[in-house]
């Protein structure tokens, strides 16, 4: 595919990456421009995880380049993770259950305001930057979907107490903070209801809309998005490999069998390190 690159979209020429267990894929390629929801689709454990780390600068490429809101990779790593946020990567961004959702809130307005922000705005007065606060956590509420006063009890809830849906908008609240031009979202379609699944596309659908690129991960993709898929793409690649690769691929293929996604994060990270 040609054309030129949009500054907020995201394409991949030949992308792969490979692991000390094999290639986790392979010869993936796409173009979509800003504002899209790109959908990784694929049976779990076949790289789903690590291409959606790749495509945020988390993890580095083995082959292939990519464009992420203007910044090329591998080379330009670090300038992708400074666009881009996480929500719902088992190992990478998960929830502490004894927290309260205010103080997840609380804690990630400030550790943005204290790393993520302009010189300019953490100089602010502490009135200023309070009022800044609050202003980005319920405009990250609003945009996530996630309605405080529904909860059992409030913001004081735990996220123990936490229905899957709401811990997956909490997540994307979280991520929200940052202000995002890529938001880059795990599981999404995992272990929800029929209805709760719609209910969450369509808000990733609005977030997409509202002009941050969406990169989710899910078992079977709806109609209406760019869809990426890795079904297979690792077993392609492996093809006429070693005896002994064989039998590393055959391994992970019932490592994942036995579940799944949490174990690819874990692989990812311990091959890249949390960025």
């Amino acid at each position: 595919m040609g054309g030129t690159v949009a500054a907020d979209g995201v394409t991949a020429r030949d992308l792969g990456l490979r692991g000390p267990r094999g290639w986790a894929f392979r010869a993936v390629s796409f173009e979509a421009g800003p504002g899209s929801l790109i959908t990784i689709e694929g049976p779990s454990g076949s790289g789903r995880t690590c291409l959606l780390l790749a495509l945020t600068g988390r993890m580095k490429p083995t082959e292939g380049t990519a464009t992420v809101a203007g910044a090329e990779l591998p080379r330009r790593m670090a300038a992708v993770r400074r666009v881009s946020a996480l929500a719902h990567v088992p190992g990478v961004t998960d929830l502490d259950p004894a927290l309260t959702v205010a103080e997840h809130l609380s804690e990630r307005a400030l550790l943005q305001r204290r790393f993520g922000d302009s010189l300019r705005a953490l100089l602010r007065p502490r009135q200023e930057g309070r009022a800044a606060r609050r202003e980005r956590i319920e405009s990250a509420l609003r945009a996530a979907g996630l309605d405080l006063e529904s909860l059992p009890k409030g913001a004081r809830t735990a996220v123990r107490d936490l229905e899957r849906a709401e811990a997956l908008r909490l997540s994307l609240a979280l991520a929200l903070i940052a202000r995002p031009r890529v938001l880059g979202v795990d599981d999404t379609d995992l272990k929800l209801s029929d209805v709760e699944r719609v209910a969450i596309w369509e808000l990733l659908r609005s977030i997409a809309a509202s002009g941050t690129t969406v990169l989710a991960v899910c078992s079977e993709a709806p109609d209406g998005t760019v869809r990426v898929s890795t079904a297979g793409t690792a077993e392609e690649a492996d093809t006429g490999a070693d005896t002994e690769s064989e039998s590393e691929s055959e391994s992970e293929s019932e490592s994942d069998e036995n579940g799944t996604d949490g174990k690819e994060a874990a692989d990812a990270i311990a091959q890249a390190g949390r960025a």
